[in-house]
């Protein structure tokens, strides 16, 4: 399979060598594509210097536009697969295989999951993940254990959806509109590391707000969205 890593980056200028440079050495069976996202810091500047494949948008579109932009490359370079893959350091190359492993076998969007075989820990943050859990059980009738992971992998039918339209963003309630559409959903349990340098922007009040919009989404917007064509 032609499998492609997506590296969205803002700010990530104390990250994006480490994850890179760890990605040519040991997984060159895999691509991958930075896309800066209009940072402010020396990210873009780092990446040329190091000679990273890099797609550098002169603006911040957010994580949103970044997205669409690694699935339009993706789409367009014929790729069988396409995995969102964070520029902090948190997410691990060596489960990208068993990852495209699921989908030549059939799946449409493979989750790395922090929680197939681990317990959720009790947090206010793991309380909003088991919201969205229930919230997409609900409306798809598909548990989705861990709806917050940005760890995902799509095949080629699902990057050509999402290349082709503006509203479909890199979050839990794309994923629930997937599913209603017939998307078949698989999740293989990893780990994920903390970040070493820089700050999530997802703060209590911004956390608030997401868990917020997301379940609007799920629950009213994505029930009366008409189904897309798989």
């Amino acid at each position: 399979m032609k499998v492609l890593i997506i590296i969205p980056a803002y700010n990530e200028a104390g990250n994006i060598v480490r994850v890179v440079s760890n990605l040519v050495e040991n997984y060159p069976q895999f691509d991958y594509v930075v896309i800066n996202d209009g940072s402010r810091d020396e990210t873009a500047k780092l990446c040329y210097e190091h000679g990273f494949h890099l797609i550098d948008q002169p603006i911040n579109l957010g994580l949103a536009g970044t997205f669409q932009t690694g699935m339009k490359y993706a789409y367009e370079h014929d790729y069988d697969a396409a995995v969102q893959f964070d520029g902090d350091g948190q997410h691990r190359p060596e489960y990208i295989q068993a990852m495209a492993e699921r989908i030549e076998a059939g799946a449409d969007i493979v989750i790395g999951s922090r929680f197939v075989t681990e317990e959720k820990p009790k947090s206010l943050r793991m309380f909003g993940s088991n919201i969205l859990q229930s919230f997409i059980r609900l409306t798809t009738g598909t548990n989705i254990k861990d709806p917050t992971s940005g760890m995902r992998m799509f095949s080629r039918r699902i990057i050509k959806i999402l290349a082709g339209n503006i509203n479909m963003g890199p979050e839990p309630d794309t994923v629930a509109y997937l599913v209603r559409s017939g998307a078949k959903t698989e999740e293989i349990q990893v780990t994920m590391d903390e970040r070493l340098f820089g700050e999530s922007y997802l703060n209590l009040k911004a956390s608030i707000k997401y868990m917020t919009v997301m379940s609007i989404s799920i629950l009213l917007i994505g029930c009366f969205r008409p189904k897309v064509n798989l």
